[in-house]
C-alpha cells in the first residue's frame, strides 16, 4: 500500500488528473482521508477516475446520487474540499439549493466531493454527457467560487472603512478575492460554452 499526502482544495481538475496519472502508473485508490490518499497496486491503466462536486446537494440527494452511481457499477469515495477539522458543526452553503445550503457533521460536512472510480473499458469517463447537463453541473462550482470572492472583497471593504486607509489587510483580501475570481471566470466560460452548444443541439 502507498500513502500520499495531498490537498487540492477546489481544484477539481488537478485532483482528477493526478488520480488518473496514478492509475496509469498502476495504483488504485482504496481510501481517502482529509489530506491523504491510500493506493494499492493494480494493472497500469486498469481504472479511471472522475471528481464530482456535490456540495450543493442536500444530504438525502447526495446519498441518492451516490447509490445511483454505485448501481451503475462505480465505486465512490467521499472527499473534502476544505480542511475544517471540527466536530458537530453546521455550515451554511449559500451556493446550494434547498436543503443543500445546510451541511452538518455528522452528515455531509467535509464531504463536498465524490471521487468516482470506473474500470477502464477504453471509453472516456464522463459523468455528464450532454452539453445541457455539463452547463448545469458547472453552475454550483462557479457560485461556490463567487461566494468566496464576495466574502473576501467584503472583508477588504470592511477593513478599509474601519481604518479609513488602504492597509495591508485591504490589499491582502483584495488580491485573494481577485485570485479566487479566476476559477469563477473559468467555470463561467465553461457554462457559456456548453449552454451555447446545448442551444445549437436543440
Amino acid at each position: 500500500m502507498k500513502k500520499y499526502c495531498r490537498f487540492f482544495g477546489g481544484f477539481l481538475d488537478t485532483q482528477e488528473d493526478w488520480l488518473n496519472k496514478m492509475a496509469q502508473k498502476g495504483y488504485r485508490l482504496i481510501r481517502t482521508e482529509k489530506m491523504t490518499y491510500d493506493f494499492e497496486e493494480c494493472q497500469p491503466g486498469e481504472y479511471q477516475y472522475a471528481v464530482e462536486f456535490v456540495a450543493h446537494h442536500s444530504f438525502k440527494n447526495e446519498k441518492e446520487y451516490r447509490s445511483f452511481l454505485e448501481e451503475l457499477g462505480y465505486k465512490v469515495f467521499y472527499k473534502n474540499i476544505n480542511l475544517n477539522l471540527s466536530i458537530g458543526k453546521i455550515k451554511w452553503r449559500p451556493y446550494g439549493s434547498g436543503m443543500g445550503q445546510i451541511s452538518t457533521n455528522p452528515g455531509n460536512y467535509n464531504k463536498e466531493l465524490f471521487i468516482v472510480e470506473k474500470k477502464n473499458d477504453g471509453r472516456p469517463f464522463n459523468l455528464h454527457t450532454t452539453n445541457y447537463d455539463k452547463a448545469n453541473y458547472y453552475k454550483p462550482l462557479r457560485n461556490a467560487w463567487l461566494t468566496i470572492v464576495a466574502m473576501l472583497l467584503a472583508f477588504a471593504v470592511w477593513i478599509y472603512f474601519d481604518n479609513s486607509y488602504v492597509s495591508k489587510g485591504v490589499i491582502a483580501f483584495g488580491l485573494l478575492g481577485l485570485l479566487c475570481s479566476i476559477p469563477a471566470l473559468k467555470y463561467q466560460k465553461s457554462i457559456s460554452f456548453f449552454s451555447v452548444n446545448s442551444n445549437i443541439e436543440e
